[in-house]
């Protein structure tokens, strides 16, 4: 029986290939085609040594590039210590330019499109506003054995002792990383939309507000609110322009947490309209009926879309879905389709599943209208996807 291949620690010198969805490139070593090598902090075009961090002993194994023998040009020093071979998991691209992350994601997002829905398309991806530092007003952090706050290290549970993180607002996380934790647990640090900084216990701190779509919400501990200080409002501005609900019609808000894409919807379809929100979060649905309160044409279901949806009676004018990271899925694209909206609006951080997803939709008579991506979570491999399906 042949020995099982492992690389593990050994150095590769490699040009690198094209990024991939994840946060690495694609190199290849060896004679003839070669292994394939998952780089991370390596760029397209540039050759490096890279440790092997991990091998399975497939066709594949994952490295870190450790030396840039000839460095792309949009190649920048990373701004945090942490962001390097056997560091943080956070950031991905810290050592790319912004304007090269935004080209390197859209290069992801095509590639997936062409490969899952045979789908050529150009994409760009969006930057938000404030720049790439500074903007994640919600942060979960793990507690060592000895209390000590922290970020996670690279595919591992390893704590690492980090003074700060650049990516939260200046002055948000020193306080809480000096301070002592129950051994083993986390730390959820939010910042309020008026700036107030609540860090506890994951699940035990206050009420938080979140503003977007000319509404205010007050957040339960745990309540899912995007990262991104724009990118609510920006979500809510796509949907609102393209799912078009008719005035006294029927729309469904699919994985609709506390109603924000719901708050538009109703103000689309009016009084006489219906809007109906399914989410399975309990806390979420409370939230959302408390800050919707004045919209008696939203209705709210609470339950796991895949079982909720055969219950809802008549034809919907228009779907937004806003499923979580593995996407829909062939039942459930099934099912819409089989209700024949005229359009649904697919909210996705995740471009393989929304590719996947796009297919499946392509094969039931609804063709990809629209796409947009927005650059949500600056110098990590992460982006929010936005597409419009309409009926052929």
């Amino acid at each position: 029986m042949a020995e099982r291949l492992d690389w593990t620690d050994r150095v590769l010198e490699l040009d690198v290939g094209p990024i991939a969805h994840g946060g690495h490139c694609v190199a290849r070593f060896g004679d003839g085609p070669g292994r394939v090598v998952f780089v991370r902090h390596a760029l397209p075009g540039e050759r490096v040594r890279a440790v092997v961090t991990e091998d399975g002993g497939g066709a594949f194994c994952r490295a870190d590039a450790i030396t840039v023998l000839t460095p792309a040009p949009t190649r920048v020093e990373a701004p945090c210590v942490w962001a390097r071979a056997g560091g943080c998991g956070g950031c991905d691209l810290q050592h790319a330019t912004p304007a090269a992350q935004r080209a390197l994601k859209a290069a992801v997002v095509r590639e997936q499109l062409h490969r899952l829905a045979g789908i050529d398309r150009e994409v760009e991806v969006e930057e938000l506003p404030g720049g790439a530092l500074g903007w994640r007003q919600r942060v979960r952090l793990a507690v060592d054995d000895e209390g000590r706050a922290g970020l996670r290290a690279h595919r591992s549970h390893e704590v690492l002792p980090i003074a700060d993180c650049l990516l939260a607002p200046a002055g948000t996380l020193p306080p809480v990383l000096a301070g002592r934790f129950d051994p083993g647990s986390e730390v959820e640090v939010v910042v309020h939309a008026d700036g107030v900084v609540h860090a506890a216990g994951e699940g035990t701190h206050g009420r938080i507000a979140a503003r977007a779509a000319g509404r205010e919400w007050m957040l339960s501990p745990g309540t899912f609110w995007q990262v991104h200080p724009a990118l609510a409002e920006t979500l809510a501005a796509v949907v609102g322009e393209w799912v078009d609900a008719p005035r006294g019609g029927t729309a469904w808000d699919l994985y609709g947490g506390v109603g924000l894409f719901a708050a538009v919807l109703a103000g689309q379809v009016g009084r006489d309209g219906v809007v109906t929100v399914v989410e399975s979060s309990r806390r979420a649905v409370d939230d959302g009926r408390a800050a919707l309160a004045d919209l008696p044409q939203v209705g709210w279901r609470v339950g796991r879309v895949e079982r909720v949806l055969d219950g809802l009676a008549g034809r919907p004018d228009v779907v937004v879905a806003d499923p979580p990271r593995k996407g829909l899925g062939a039942s459930l694209v099934d099912a819409l389709c089989a209700r024949a909206p005229d359009r649904v609006v697919h909210v996705a951080c995740d471009p393989a599943a929304l590719a996947r997803d796009v297919a499946l939709f392509a094969e039931r008579g609804y063709g990809l209208a629209e796409l947009r991506a927005f650059d949500a979570f600056p110098m990590t491999h992460h982006m929010e996807c936005v597409a419009l399906l309409a009926r052929d």
